[in-house]
C-alpha cells in the first residue's frame, strides 16, 4: 500500500498514526509492504502515464502481486483500512490457489 502525502497536510497528519499502526500490524507478513512518499520532496509520476494520479493529499494506492494498481477510496479509519487490506490479501491468495489448480 502506497501513501502519497505532504508534510503540511492536516489530513495526512491525521492519517499518519493510523497508517503506521496498520503497517506495524503487518510487519511479519511478507505479502504486503506499506510505503509512504513525501510528494513535496519527490517527483510524482505525471498523470498522463495513468499509474499514479495524485490530485490531493493523502492519496492511497494498493498494488497487488500482478502489478495492478488500484486507487483506495474507502474510509481512513484503522478498521476500514485493515478490512481493505485483508480483502486484497484474500483475493490474492484465491488467485494463487486458482493458478496452482490450472
Amino acid at each position: 500500500m502506497i501513501e502519497f502525502y505532504a508534510p503540511w497536510c492536516g489530513h495526512c497528519k491525521k492519517l499518519a498514526p493510523i497508517f503506521d499502526e496498520l503497517a506495524e500490524s503487518y510487519k511479519e507478513n511478507s505479502e504486503i509492504l506499506f510505503v509512504k512518499m513525501d510528494s513535496t520532496a519527490n517527483d510524482i509520476p505525471p498523470p498522463h502515464n495513468k499509474r499514479f494520479v495524485v490530485k490531493g493529499f493523502p492519496t492511497l494506492y494498493f498494488k497487488d502481486a500482478t502489478e495492478k494498481i488500484m486507487l483506495y477510496t474507502g474510509g481512513r479509519t484503522l478498521p476500514e483500512l485493515r478490512e481493505y487490506v485483508e480483502l486484497k490479501l484474500l483475493a490474492q491468495k484465491e488467485e494463487d490457489v486458482g493458478n496452482e489448480e490450472s
